[in-house]
């Protein structure tokens, strides 16, 4: 079990439109990640992030103070922040710095990704003939998903009405209006089975987290409530067989899945399972995918999910709270930020500082889960 490293400070900006531009929140998410855990910039001994669209991350010096820090520069889609993290786990295991920062942050234009083929080694055939479209791949595996295991449109309203709801609970959430199941499966067909209420939207926001190790956080006088320990990181990129973003084929026989092997991976470095989890975060693009994670991190069996959701499970007051701060659906989804904000939301669960949307009953271990395309997940195991 490895507990060596230490979440000492958190922060994170308002997710949605905003007039400020991706590098002035990230600045704003790194001082308050500083300032909770008690500590000015020039004590950073290292420092890793970044977004997709939003520049550079090691560029931020020039707001937060010209040291010297080596500070590297993360990019892996959707797992950007998840990334960073690992990098900087990396970096306090490794005895390269014993305090150290994670950021992630992004400011997406209005309507849907567009990204170009080559970028993703296809050709420039695969754009112009309409296959580079992420809602028609989410549509696609879904559907199968909802074929061989008997899941219903309805339950994936159930998950986008939970994401609004819980993003009501949340100040810093894009979309805080509540809205029903039967408002969601109304909203307009996207891509089959989803619909327009089912998916996030790219926006704006950032989250940055200090990470100490023992002996540096023993130190911190000042540091605004427990640090949490994390426990594991994993990331993991897609095995032959996977059903992935932009994909232009599939094999036969049994699929593989990244999240189940990246979480596989958190579990045993940890050395506890899903069962021993109070509070969790899982990568919720669409809500369909929500449902997918539940049991490819390992929470359910496949099918199961029709049951548990309906019976209220993954609410905050159920046995495996999900997504409590509204995920990508009521936040939507600054690429570069969005696996940070989960690692925020389960740390603010851990100490018992959620507010309205705290889980009750003291939650001791939290788990996060992010996928990114064309196929790359990361997780962690967090605990007080």
């Amino acid at each position: 079990m490895s507990t060596d490293v230490l979440i000492c400070g958190a922060g994170r900006t308002p997710f949605g439109r905003s007039e400020a531009s991706g590098r002035q929140l990230a600045v704003g998410a790194v001082n308050a990640a500083l300032a909770d855990a008690g500590i000015e910039w020039s004590r950073v001994r290292a420092a890793f992030g970044g977004s997709d669209s939003a520049g550079l991350a090691d560029t931020l010096v020039a707001q937060l103070g010209l040291t010297g820090v080596p500070f590297i520069n993360v990019k892996n889609g959707c797992a950007t922040g998840g990334s960073a993290l690992i990098s900087a786990v990396n970096a306090i295991r490794s005895g390269m710095a014993d305090v150290v920062l994670a950021v992630g942050f992004d400011k997406h234009p209005r309507g849907a990704f567009d990204p170009r083929p080559e970028d993703w080694g296809l050709g420039a055939e695969y754009g112009s003939d309409g296959l580079m479209v992420t809602t028609q791949f989410f549509g696609m595996k879904i559907q199968r998903y909802m074929y061989d295991h008997g899941i219903t449109p309805r339950t994936l309203a159930l998950v986008a009405e939970k994401a609004y709801r819980n993003g009501g609970l949340t100040p810093e959430a894009w979309r805080r209006k509540p809205v029903s199941a039967e408002e969601v499966l109304e909203s307009g067909m996207v891509s089959d089975p989803l619909t327009r209420y089912m998916f996030c939207s790219p926006g704006a926001g950032a989250a940055a987290l200090v990470l100490c190790s023992p002996e540096a956080a023993r130190s911190l006088d000042t540091l605004d409530g427990p640090p949490v320990a994390l426990r594991s990181a994993g990331v993991r990129t897609r095995r032959f067989g996977s059903f992935e973003v932009f994909s232009p084929w599939i094999p036969g026989g049994q699929l593989t899945s990244v999240s189940r092997d990246a979480s596989a991976a958190a579990f045993e470095e940890a050395g506890i399972g899903p069962g021993d989890v109070d509070v969790c975060q899982l990568q919720d693009t669409e809500s369909g995918a929500e449902v997918m994670h539940m049991a490819e991190c390992g929470f359910c069996e496949d099918g199961e999910q029709e049951r548990l959701i309906a019976s209220g499970v993954t609410e905050i007051g159920g046995t495996l709270p999900v997504n409590t701060d509204g995920g990508c659906i009521a936040n939507g989804e600054p690429i570069g930020a969005s696996g940070l904000r989960q690692v925020y939301e389960v740390v603010q669960q851990l100490r018992g500082r959620a507010g309205e949307r705290q889980v009750p009953g003291e939650p001791r271990v939290g788990f996060t889960h992010v996928y990114g395309a064309p196929g790359v997940s990361a997780c962690t195991v967090l605990s007080r």
